[in-house]
Parts: structure tokens; C-alpha cells; sequence
């Protein structure tokens, strides 16, 4: 992959966050919590810019681009909606924004996902560090929300911390195609796992997989997805960690919900490597959605200027 070096452009970044406004840390305070500290005063902020290069580069992720933090009223539709994948339906991605006013950044957003990661935009940073994960086995459902199928953790699941901000994992869910695409190409299908803050901001793990061997969380998942009705249907214990990321190396950028409302403040984060899943996996999942819906992949959104950040460590 030819990738450009992080570190060369940070002192770019630090000054142009100079130029925020404080109404503007308080977005990055999804990402870093001590801005929102009682002590925090505005003349620290160039100290701290000085000492503490990860927090220099989060910054760079929210408030350079002004974006608002998700709130849980402003979590993705849950199940039957008026919207479809298909184009001149009126209905399809390019109207999502004009079907509701509560969904008009779909349309009107600058920093909407999903987006292709194309190799010439994307920064080496090891200072982004190790995704932090901490799952537990808890009570589920499955459910079938007409767009896709979910597995909704009703327990305690366990979560994942990024730069001391904890993430609550909720539920994940399925696309097909893969909705990110790398250089222009898609992959066969991406898993989308949900987390969500104490003060409801959402950060979301993606993993693409092309065909091949079977999925092993999708295997034991498979019974239950072939079974579920129009009710949620439980299926008592389930570990998370069964779902495999299968590297440390990941793409980090800021962007949106890729189905309506489209709720940006998002902290997208996706798995570098591309795991197999076998074509009765996907098959089972196309076969329950509803119909308009066996492709429930988002077309890519602009990237604009925002950063994309690659961990390797």
C-alpha cells in the first residue's frame, strides 16, 4: 500500500487548530474527554497541542470539520422504513434526504460514510494506537429489520475504548457489498459492529470479507438467522468475541450512519484485513431481508478533506 507519512503534515494540523472555537472542543470531547474537564481553560490549549500529539490528532478528526456528536435520538432507523437502495424510486440514496426534514443531512452532509479508502489519501499514524476491545458473552436477539439483520446484545456486551472514552458494543449487522470500498472495489459483505458512549455518541467497528472459508461467528449465528419472523427472536447467550477482526492494522476517520438519519460524528473504525465468509452465509442473510433490500450497501459518500488515518503497529 503506498501511503503517506502522518507525522509530516501534524504541524499542519496544529495550526489549524488554533482556530477552533471552544464550542468546538466540546465536539471533541467524544474523543477526549479531559477538554471538558471543570479545570480546562482555553489558553491551555496551545500547551497541550505542544505536549500531546494524539490529542493534536483527534482534534484534527472533529473539529476542523465542525461535526456534530450523534445523540441516541439520533440512532439509525430500526425496521420497516420508506426507504429503499434502488435508484428512481424516489426513494432510493441520492432522495434519503428529501423524504424527511429529520433526514436531510443524508443529502446536505459533508462528512457522510461510507467512503473509498483510497491508498494516495491515506496517513500512516501509529500514535492512533491499539483498538482496545473488551467483550463479554451476554444475552441477544436476532432481528430482522427489513434493511438488513442485526444481532442486538440485550446484556451487558462488553465495549471497546478509544483514547479513554468507553463504547458500549449494542449490536451488528450486515451489508452486502461491502459498503467501504478500497481503491474503487468492493468486497462480497461488511459487518457493522454498533457501540455507543454514556453520552451516546457512537463509534463503529467495520470488517469486510470476500468468499471463501465460512464465517465462524456467522456459523453459529446461521440457525438463528434462517428462523427469525417478523418478531425479534431470542437466542440466549452470545459471545462477541467471537466476531474476528484477525489484525491490529485498522482505518480510522470520522464520517455518518450509512442509513438514515445519516447522523454524522460517527468514529469510523475498519479493520484492515479482509476475513472469508461462504456463500450460503450470504445467502442466508440475503434470503430474510426484505425484498429491494438484497443489496443494502450505500452508495460512497465524498471524502472532502478529511483525514484518513491507517494504525499499523
Amino acid at each position: 500500500m503506498h501511503t503517506h507519512n502522518g507525522e509530516r503534515g501534524l504541524w499542519h494540523w496544529k495550526h489549524i487548530s488554533l482556530q477552533f472555537t471552544i464550542n468546538g472542543l466540546l465536539a471533541c470531547s467524544a474523543l477526549h474527554p479531559d477538554v471538558l474537564s471543570p479545570s480546562f481553560k482555553r489558553n491551555q490549549l496551545p500547551s497541550m497541542l505542544n505536549s500531546n500529539k494524539t490529542f493534536l490528532i483527534l482534534i484534527s478528526f472533529l473539529l476542523s470539520f465542525h461535526i456534530y456528536l450523534v445523540t441516541a435520538s439520533d440512532s439509525e432507523v430500526g425496521d420497516e422504513t420508506p426507504f429503499t437502495y434502488v435508484e428512481g424510486t424516489g426513494k432510493g440514496p441520492k432522495e434519503w434526504g428529501k423524504i424527511t426534514p429529520h433526514w436531510r443531512v443524508c443529502t446536505k452532509g459533508k462528512y457522510q460514510s461510507p467512503i473509498d479508502l483510497l491508498d494516495q489519501r491515506v496517513q500512516v499514524l501509529p500514535n492512533l494506537g491499539q483498538l482496545k476491545r473488551d467483550y463479554k458473552p451476554a444475552a441477544a436477539v436476532v432481528k430482522n429489520r427489513g434493511h438488513d439483520i442485526a444481532v442486538m446484545w440485550k446484556g451487558y456486551a462488553g465495549k471497546i475504548n478509544i483514547n479513554g472514552t468507553d463504547y458500549r458494543l449494542v449490536q451488528c449487522h450486515w451489508h452486502y457489498p461491502s459498503e467501504h470500498t478500497f481503491n474503487g472495489s468492493r468486497y462480497e459483505l461488511e459487518l457493522h459492529a454498533v457501540h455507543k458512549s454514556s453520552s451516546g455518541n457512537l463509534a463503529v467497528v467495520a470488517i469486510v470479507y470476500e468468499y471463501g472459508h465460512p464465517d465462524a461467528f456467522l456459523s453459529r449465528m446461521l440457525k438463528h438467522i434462517k428462523s427469525v419472523g417478523k418478531e425479534e427472536k431470542e437466542i440466549g447467550i452470545v459471545n462477541p468475541g467471537d466476531i474476528k477482526f484477525g489484525s491490529r492494522k485498522y482505518y480510522r476517520y470520522m464520517g455518518s450512519l450509512t442509513v438514515p438519519p445519516c447522523t454524522e460524528g460517527v468514529v469510523w473504525t475498519i479493520v484492515k484485513k479482509v476475513r472469508t465468509v461462504s456463500r450460503e452465509q450470504v445467502r442466508a442473510l440475503l434470503e430474510k431481508v426484505h425484498d429491494g433490500f438484497e443489496g443494502n450497501a450505500r452508495p460512497t459518500q465524498p471524502l472532502d478533506a478529511r483525514p484518513v488515518w491507517l494504525y499499523t503497529p
